[in-house]
């Protein structure tokens, strides 16, 4: 077997496993690394959790998600309808500011307004993509970072990575400008990658981040 057939069949392996996906109709390829995801799924919440499953793997440098999300019979709703469901569930988590809303267009939902930190934009797309009827989500919350502090801020950032286990600080290099984070070398896995942005976007200040990453086995 050649290495993409053992990625190939790692990944559905995986998937398998994970009792959050239904892999009985998601089929997996893989090019040099690449693997590609396609089928149907139940819900928005299943397809990323396939996708993280896929990036789990040994061996995957990038996952080219697919897959199309196929809503049972019941589980459609009306956009105003969504809409109403997601700005709630947005208004009871209280990681997520009351500057973010939601649009819904044919249970597509798309985010906007601004918020101080990364996490929160993520918490609200996560959120979003927690709700039964969306098929997809579009994150287009800024980032407008109340007190931002832009002198120490690459040398915070390199701390940041040499005090986290997962990461391997030696192989990473930074550049800033102006809040915007450039984070580029090689890791080691997904898991690296993940922790190294995460770490990124935790510095004040930071508006936006350039994942140049390279996943090398």
């Amino acid at each position: 077997m050649s290495w993409d057939d053992d990625v190939t069949a790692d990944v559905n392996d995986e998937l398998f496993w994970d009792p959050k996906v239904d892999s009985a109709a998601i089929a997996v390829s893989a090019d040099d690394g690449t693997v590609t995801l396609r089928g149907t799924v139940g819900s928005l919440r299943e397809k990323r959790e396939a996708q993280k499953a896929a990036q789990r793997v040994f061996g995957v440098i990038s996952v080219n998600n697919q897959l199309k999300v196929r809503l049972l019979d019941g589980q459609g709703r009306a956009d105003s309808d969504l809409r109403g469901l997601v700005l709630q569930a947005l208004m009871l988590d209280s990681l997520v500011p009351t500057t973010v809303d939601a649009k819904v267009t044919d249970g597509f939902v798309t985010l906007t307004g601004t918020v101080d930190w990364q996490y929160q934009r993520d918490e609200a797309d996560l959120v979003a993509s927690n709700i039964a009827g969306a098929l997809e989500v579009f994150n287009e919350i800024g980032i407008a970072p109340s007190a931002p502090n832009l002198a120490d801020m690459e040398d915070s950032i390199t701390k940041a990575f040499k005090r986290n286990a997962a990461v391997d600080a030696d192989g990473i290099q930074l550049s800033t400008i102006d809040g915007a984070v450039t984070v580029k070398g090689t890791v080691r896995s997904w898991a690296e990658r993940d922790e190294a942005i995460a770490a990124a976007w935790a510095a004040p200040g930071v508006t936006s981040v350039r994942d140049d990453l390279m996943i090398k086995y």
